[in-house]
């Protein structure tokens, strides 16, 4: 049976995950998440939910899936062994070989691999098997043909429910470039969900043309069930806790097989919940027309009507209302948006009930025939999170005169017996009654247990209410402690490797990514390496690459599929190349696969000594590439005898699985290369390019190039895939933004 996993954003919204049926939560560590806006836990917080959590049944997993710093590498360690130790069920990484260094030295601690590691082929799987961890987070964008392959090599988690990344995951660079706050670092100020346009016919106005709908898998997890998936998540650890109610009750209610009515009534609190875009299957199932939300950027929630009456006559005495034709009845503090021809027109508030309907107040002039969609449902809210989830348990009780007074209290597993210190004396007067004891033990002192008598021995006895009262208290919080417990005693702490001595030194070479649109023979003489991108992966490649007297390595996308992966490995056998140039770590496995050379490009994301000294154990690894993210000072700290870092050139801040066109392909002009325009002017350029099943697949850039300087600290790196920028005669030296 798959779990249902929800958010846990704070305190409030773990509880309501709980009480609303969820199998396991997942939450963010206070350092080192990847939603740094959301509440997030740590200290007693964590401990307290950990309890709480467990003594439900409910596992916790806490995320700690930002890329570290080598300066942070050991408060990271220490924090990671803290957070195991306070009881976490697993724990969630994006760095899948610092996560590989961690389960050589402490192979008890279950490590989940974050989405953001970009999991979406057999390859990537089998590599995070390898490094130690127990699950994978898919890529959102991994189709359900692979999730059969990589279900079949370790545990699987997919999302259901929730926000959808336009890029593909853990290799978005957008708001690190263009805003200063690395998404990879758990600070993304959402770039995607700004208004571009596009210089294509039918795409010229400006729109939300990054932007996805929600996702909403729906009834079709049955067949991310029967692919092997283990678990179910909903994602929104910055949402409220109505929503990851409403949002775990429908996928209970789904999982449990409740009938179509339920269902219905359950997805349209969720609606009402949040809703941005009213829900897209994702990719898993492939692209449909729904999967961006052009028009309107935020929750719509669910539409309950039109707008059938205008002021008219009333104006004076009713400003600014509107009648609405509808069978919905609303209450004080429900409120609203308006869509006209799709687009929103305005927000609105209810004011009174009416015959057929009911009466809204908007500051913006309403149209006859817009229509009204409901986004703040209060009866909804309570809804939601109305359900209390209790452990029932059965208690038998023995309180008879000259014995000690005793209780065993069972349920979900666990045990526990008490008796008092000393002999219960007989009554006098006053007896102790059945009545009095059950209502005395009915009291659970806030534990959520569901009492139920077994058994009740009670004989002529007096016992006063204080006694009483502190013997069920001591009962209830022995059985609390005894379900809820989760520490686990402390071990050798890890501590943060140096570089090897083998990969010291400086790296004197200079390599040079090139597509079939720039790649010229002529130019190779600038780069010892060049790695060649194919604007078409079904083309040959040209003899000028193949005969070049530098080294040849094959570019391998972040997002691959079998079909994509089956081609770049015929390519380089066929040709005969040096080995391939991966933005992915399923890249490590694919070129053993292969029998050649692994160069791991930025993509791997390395930052830390850590991950590096994993990545060399690696017999094929001849190169690497340091991150994208790193100032000069932090790459200083990690350049070596193999290291490249990016020092000129185009800079790619987004890989885009999908087309931002709506795969309107009998009208496509099948540019190669497009200008995203955002408002203020600056210009994006965005590569189309066509994977290994003849599918597009884009890549945006930065506006302004990298410009080169002469004292790199390491091999350098050039991004030639696009030609220079016209409008921009020079480009700009990064800086750290992180």
């Amino acid at each position: 049976m798959s779990e249902i996993l929800a958010p846990a954003g704070d305190r409030v919204c773990a509880q309501s995950a709980v009480d609303a049926g969820a199998d396991a939560i997942y939450l963010g560590y206070s350092q080192f998440s990847a939603r740094a806006s959301a509440g997030n836990f740590d200290g007693d917080g964590l401990h307290e939910i950990m309890e709480s959590a467990h003594f439900s049944g409910v596992k916790v997993y806490v995320a700690m899936n930002t890329l570290i710093k080598q300066r942070e590498s050991a408060d990271f360690l220490q924090t990671l062994e803290h957070v195991w130790e306070t009881g976490a069920d697993a724990i969630i990484m994006q760095d899948i070989l610092l996560g590989r260094y961690i389960h050589r030295l402490r192979p008890d601690i279950r490590l989940h691999l974050s989405t953001q590691a970009g999991v979406c082929n057999v390859y990537g799987a089998e590599f995070a098997k390898e490094c130690g961890f127990s699950r994978a987070i898919l890529a959102r964008e991994t189709p359900l043909s692979e999730i059969r392959k990589i279900s079949e090599v370790l545990e699987t988690e997919a999302f259901v429910q929730g926000a959808l990344c336009t890029c593909f995951s853990g290799q978005c660079y957008f708001s690190s470039f263009a805003g200063g706050n690395s998404g990879n670092r758990g600070r993304c100020k959402q770039p995607c969900r700004k208004r571009y346009s596009f210089d294509r016919e039918g795409f010229e106005g400006f729109a939300y043309a990054l932007s996805p709908s929600d996702l909403c898998v729906g009834e079709r997890i049955g067949e991310l069930r029967r692919a092997g998936v283990s678990s179910f998540k909903i994602e929104g650890r910055m949402r409220r806790a109505e929503y990851v109610a409403a949002a775990v009750r429908y996928y209970r209610a789904l999982s449990d097989g409740a009938e179509k009515g339920v269902l219905s009534g359950r997805f349209s609190d969720l609606r009402r919940a949040y809703n941005r875009g009213d829900y897209t299957r994702g990719l898993a199932f492939g692209q449909t027309s729904d999967f961006l939300s052009r028009q309107v950027q935020g929750h719509i929630g669910e539409r309950v009507g039109v707008i059938a009456g205008d002021r008219g006559k009333d104006e004076k005495k009713f400003p600014g209302e509107y009648f609405v034709k509808s069978n919905f009845r609303p209450e004080s503090g429900d409120a609203f948006k308006i869509l006209r021809d799709g687009r929103e027109a305005g927000g609105a508030r209810f004011v009174r009930p009416a015959k057929a309907g009911f009466h809204i107040a908007s500051s913006v002039r309403l149209r006859i025939g817009d229509e009204v969609f409901v986004t703040t449902d209060r009866a909804a809210g309570r809804r939601a999170l109305s359900e209390k989830r209790t452990l029932p348990a059965a208690l038998s009780l023995d309180f008879r005169e000259g014995r000690c007074a005793g209780a065993t209290l069972s349920g979900g597993g666990t045990e526990i017996s008490l008796q008092t210190e000393e002999p219960l004396e007989g009554a006098e007067n006053s007896p102790l009654t059945v009545e009095e004891l059950k209502n005395c033990f009915l009291k659970t002192d806030g534990i959520p247990l569901d009492i139920r008598f077994s058994e009740i021995r009670l004989g002529n006895v007096f016992l006063a209410k204080s006694r009483l009262n502190a013997f069920r208290r001591k009962l209830y919080e022995k059985f609390f402690r005894a379900r809820a417990a989760s520490a686990r005693k402390p071990q050798t702490p890890l501590v943060p490797p140096s570089l090897p001595d083998a990969y010291a030194g400086k790296n004197q070479k200079r390599a040079a990514i090139f597509s079939s649109r720039t790649f010229d023979a002529a130019r190779t003489d600038i780069a010892d390496i060049v790695v060649f991108k194919p604007d078409s992966y079904a083309k040959p490649l040209p003899d000028s690459f193949i005969d070049g007297t530098f080294e040849k390595y094959l570019y391998l996308p972040a997002y691959a599929v079998k079909a994509d992966t089956d081609r770049i490995a015929e390519l380089v056998r066929q040709n005969a190349l040096d080995g391939i140039y991966a933005e992915n770590y399923g890249g490590a496995v694919l070129a053993r696969h292969i029998g050649c050379k692994l160069f791991a490009g930025t993509g791997f994301n390395l930052t830390n000594a850590a991950a590096i000294g994993e990545l060399l154990r690696e017999p094929g690894l001849r190169y690497l590439a340091l991150s994208k993210e790193l100032d000069e000072r932090e790459q200083k700290e990690l350049s070596g005898a193999n290291a490249f870092v990016l020092t000129g050139g185009g800079i790619k801040l987004m890989d885009l699985c999908y087309c931002p066109f709506g795969k309107s392909c009998s009208s496509c002009d099948r540019k190669a290369v497009y200008r995203m325009t955002d408002e203020a002017g600056r210009v994006f350029p965005v590569r189309r390019f066509v994977g290994g099943a003849g599918d597009c697949r884009f890549e945006i850039y930065n506006c302004a190039d990298l410009s080169e300087t002469a004292d790199a600290p390491s091999g350098r790196l050039v991004d030639c895939t696009l030609p220079p920028l016209a409008e921009k005669t020079s480009g700009h030296r990064y800086k750290s933004v992180l």
